[in-house]
């Protein structure tokens, strides 16, 4: 079966019109025009989802979750800025500071000729740990100090001690962001599916940061995504 594939230019056009790195694909159509038969560079790549974000971020369980969320299990390359590595040597040469607001971890897009879908995981720094009840939209479940799933994003918030943390005797509190990028919906069934997934790659991506860094006991963090309530 042929599957149609849509340009670069129906396919992201606020992101092409603002200049958003977040794909292979759109950095090789600017500086590129060799192209394959069907119209893509010839160094467009579709990978697996256990291969994103520098290839240790996205666990198995994570990859599956992707497949729920986006109903994909193939996704375009990310771009090589996009690596666990990356976001925790920008977020070690930050701290102490909290002021740098929610920083660019990795973005994920479905491949080409498959249904458009992106989502954004991201990196803060927060002051302690999450006080307060979260909005009604989210159940709190037992991972880190705190995480926050939802239906379209979830927050996973963990302390962080290592010695990659100087400038300041206490943890760092790090709250890792995966949302999805794009119109909000309203899904009207697989709500637990859909928090369950979200939580359990905002917990791959923030155990892979935590191993990064370093932190003790891997911030508290359990090796495997917790999804009970609270």
């Amino acid at each position: 079966m042929h599957v149609r594939i849509r340009t670069v230019f129906n396919r992201r056009p606020v992101l092409l019109a603002v200049a958003v790195v977040g794909s292979l694909l759109i950095g090789a159509t600017g500086c590129s025009g060799d192209k394959d038969k069907d119209g893509l560079p010839k160094d467009y790549k579709v990978v697996a989802g256990t291969q994103l974000c520098g290839g240790h971020a996205i666990s198995d369980d994570a990859a599956k979750a992707l497949r729920t969320i986006t109903g994909s299990s193939r996704f375009e390359a990310s771009d090589e800025k996009y690596t666990v590595a990356q976001a925790a040597t920008e977020l070690a040469s930050v701290f102490p500071s909290t002021s740098v607001g929610r920083e660019d971890a990795c973005r994920i897009f479905t491949a080409i000729g498959t249904p458009n879908f992106q989502l954004r995981i991201t990196w803060s720094l927060d002051d302690s740990a999450p006080t307060g009840a979260p909005a009604s939209k989210f159940t709190v479940l037992k991972m880190g100090e705190r995480t926050d799933a939802a239906t379209e994003k979830a927050y996973v918030f963990f302390a962080c001690r290592s010695p990659k943390l100087l400038g300041s005797p206490s943890a760092a509190h790090i709250a890792i962001g995966v949302e999805y990028w794009g119109m909000p919906k309203d899904p009207q069934d697989n709500i637990k599916a859909l928090k369950n997934a979200y939580a359990t790659v905002a917990h791959s991506f923030s155990l892979a940061i935590a191993k990064e860094l370093r932190c003790d006991k891997n911030g508290g963090l359990p090796p495997k995504p917790v999804l009970d309530p609270a």
